[in-house]
């Protein structure tokens, strides 16, 4: 899913509670909460490039 308010974060789908969605990044980290309007589904290089990124990330040591 893509968070439209967060620049294009994109996250899985982990749940409601009450008008949220949680979302959690793609690789892992911390949930965030999103409004059901300004999310929609990530397209196939969305998801990859937030994959790749967080493998760069985990590369260089910024992220366990």
């Amino acid at each position: 899913m893509v968070d439209t308010s967060r620049e294009g974060r994109v996250g899985e789908f982990r749940g409601v509670a009450g008008p949220y969605w949680f979302l959690r990044p793609v690789c892992g980290g911390t949930e965030w909460e999103a409004k059901p309007e300004q999310v929609r589904p990530a397209t196939p290089a969305e998801r990859l490039s937030a994959r790749t990124a967080r493998e760069n990330a985990r590369s260089r040591g910024e992220v366990a």
